[in-house]
């Protein structure tokens, strides 16, 4: 299956001169999504992961069929202030200015093998403070699993040598 046909382009989102890819036809299709959820499984099998690391919010979307799949734990990765319980937080460059991300202290034990997913690689930023984040809760980043990677942005290069699988690259 040709998963590029059920990513959209849209121009000029969410600002002039940004062409967003749009995952929406892919969650639209049943099939399409089946076909993501049978690649990043194919791969998982290989890795064997404790748990699977999804980050907000797209990333839920994949990880939350990863780990029903995997019969693995889900853990998210949120935004300041979305999660109820004690948190870790790791703050990390944009472009102009910075953002952070948190995970529950507890989410993660010592030695846990971890699969990381989300819907897209672009810069790195958000991939590379997941990984550093269960990194510090003495995880082991198995992989890292995306649907899309924007190679053109170099994103990669900020995952330290951390194992990379996307399913399409642009």
């Amino acid at each position: 299956m040709d998963l590029k046909a059920y990513i959209r382009d849209v121009p000029d989102f969410p600002k002039p001169g940004i062409m967003f890819k749009d995952i929406t036809p892919l969650l639209k299709s049943p099939e399409a999504f089946a076909e993501v959820t049978r690649q990043f499984v194919e791969i998982a099998k290989g890795l064997s992961p404790d748990k699977i690391v999804a980050v907000e919010s797209r990333g839920f979307i994949f990880g939350a069929a990863l780990a029903l799949a995997l019969k693995c734990s889900l853990i998210p990765v949120r935004k300041p202030g979305k999660l109820p319980y004690k948190t870790h937080r790791e703050t990390y460059q944009l472009e102009y200015g910075t953002d952070s991300l948190e995970i529950h202290v507890d989410a993660i034990e010592k030695g846990d093998k971890v699969l990381l997913v989300d819907d897209l690689l672009a810069t790195g930023g958000t991939l590379a403070a997941s990984a550093r984040l269960i990194t510090r809760l003495g995880g082991e980043v198995e992989g890292i699993l995306t649907v899309v990677e924007l190679s053109f942005l170099n994103g990669r290069d900020k995952l330290e040598g951390l194992p990379y699988y996307p399913l399409i690259a642009y």
